[in-house]
């Protein structure tokens, strides 16, 4: 572990320990300015003067969102934050050093907040011109919970609280503006979904630690690797790859969802049915009730699933590579799905047009382009194999053919990771050339096949409707 591991993960636990201080804050006011406080001075750690990247993003979002008009500044907002991620990732063109790797992650989860609330800005606006043009009986409880109209200093407090800050999860502006002024992160179990959380990250911690000192990526890099080494072992070695990148993951991942949990961020009832990145999704008017009801506020179930970011089981067992990119970074995945891919104008290219802008937003290298561009491929393939041999499948083969495409799920994932973590296009193409591209030969095999195999299977069930039709 590198001394930028070692000082995240302090800071991760920093932030942790301190949700325990934080929640026990009563004035609304003074909790708002001692987390954005905390925020600042994390971030003033990690980048030295580099904070100027972070408060001018923060400046130039303010401006457009209180200033310009509403029915645009989403679309302004989206342009000039990710054009600016750009030059934030290419600085060292311009003279200036490239920022550290801790306030890129933070340049990252900033780029999604104050985007994502200029949407949410846009998305009240729409729903203010509904709600004035509708009737009293069309009027919705959910439309105008979503109503939002923040001050410049609301947005500095959004954009600057130390939850969430490192690594995520990415939360709703309304999300955060219930944590201060609904009662519901006093009554959750803080502790109980914390430890249920941090119950596992000393096992991926280790397992993280072991294969790295094992299997380290630098390896992958040296000459050794490729001149002594057989092509055989070259291919495998996607595996531990992939085994320490999910590690990694899940470590830092479950710790940011407790910095959450721990503060009481994203507490809701759990009639409310909450979903990770958006929060509640029903029963807001039960939920009003809820609020002016001291009695229902103590015996009330309440989840944290607004925050719930990964699914470390979920991802390593499930089925089908379809379903294991769920179960990843399942906020980011919302902002995405619901700020892009949903408002994309060409349904043709919006599904290419998310991935692609999804690689951007991870990263400039090609390797990030190769792995998550490449992915809506493999989906393609898996779909035909999924018709073929689950689909419709009640016989005792079907858990056989379900653990043969989890193997190949976990093979996709694992080679396409290579591309992610070696990132530029030289070490890229250096270890898909050692390998003989032996990956991406076989998947397209392997959609021949499948394509011809469901071309005859169509033919034959065909055949068999039609000759019970005769009989």
């Amino acid at each position: 572990m590198d001394l930028d591991d070692i000082v995240y993960i302090v800071l991760l636990f920093v932030c942790f320990g301190f949700g325990y201080i934080y929640r026990q804050i009563q004035n609304i006011e003074q909790k708002k300015w001692i987390g954005s406080g905390l925020g600042l001075l994390i971030i003033l750690l990690v980048s030295g003067y580099h904070i100027c990247h972070p408060l001018f993003t923060f400046l130039i979002n303010a401006f457009i969102i209180l200033l310009l008009p509403k029915r645009s500044s989403h679309v302004i907002s989206f342009a000039f934050t990710f054009l600016y991620l750009i030059f934030f990732r290419t600085t060292i063109y311009f003279g200036i050093p490239y920022p550290p790797a801790h306030t890129n992650m933070i340049q990252m989860i900033l780029t999604l907040k104050l985007v994502g609330l200029a949407f949410e800005v846009n998305s009240s606006y729409l729903i203010t011109r509904r709600i004035e043009e509708a009737t009293s009986l069309e009027k919705s409880l959910e439309d105008e919970s979503n109503i939002i109209d923040p001050s410049f200093i609301d947005i500095f407090h959004y954009t600057f609280n130390y939850i969430g800050l490192l690594t995520g999860p990415y939360y709703r502006y309304r999300t955060q503006r219930d944590f201060f002024n609904l009662p519901f992160s006093s009554y959750a179990k803080h502790t109980e979904e914390s430890v249920k959380k941090l119950f596992y990250i000393p096992l991926y911690a280790f397992l993280f630690l072991w294969a790295t000192y094992n299997w380290p990526l630098s390896y992958a890099l040296s000459d050794e690797f490729y001149n002594d080494r057989s092509w055989l072992y070259r291919f495998w070695y996607c595996w531990p790859n992939f085994f320490i990148f999910r590690m990694r993951l899940y470590t830092a991942m479950l710790l940011s969802e407790c910095i959450c949990t721990m503060a009481g961020m994203g507490a809701y009832p759990s009639k409310c049915q909450s979903r990770p990145g958006q929060g509640p999704s029903t029963n807001f008017e039960e939920m009003k009730t809820i609020v002016q009801n001291p009695e229902r506020l103590k015996t009330e179930k309440y989840n944290f699933q607004t925050i719930h970011n990964i699914d470390p089981y979920g991802s390593d067992f499930c089925t089908t590579f379809r379903e294991g990119i769920k179960h990843w970074n399942i906020c980011v995945q919302y902002w995405f799905a619901v700020n892009i891919y949903k408002r994309f104008p060409n349904k043709k290219f919006r599904t290419v047009t998310t991935m692609l802008l999804s690689a951007f937003w991870h990263g400039m290298y090609t390797g990030h382009y190769v792995c998550i561009g490449l992915a809506p491929f493999y989906l393609i393939i898996e779909d035909v194999y999924v018709k073929l041999f689950l689909k419709d499948n009640l016989g005792p083969s079907l858990h056989i053919w379900e653990w043969i495409i989890w193997f190949f799920k976990m093979l996709a994932f694992s080679y396409l990771s290579m591309a992610f973590t070696l990132l530029s296009l030289d070490h890229v193409i250096r270890y898909y050339s050692s390998v003989y591209y032996i990956g991406f030969i076989g998947f397209a095999v392997m959609y021949a096949v499948g394509i011809r195999m469901l071309k005859q299977t169509k033919i034959r069930n065909k055949n068999t409707e039609q000759a019970k039709k005769d009989f």
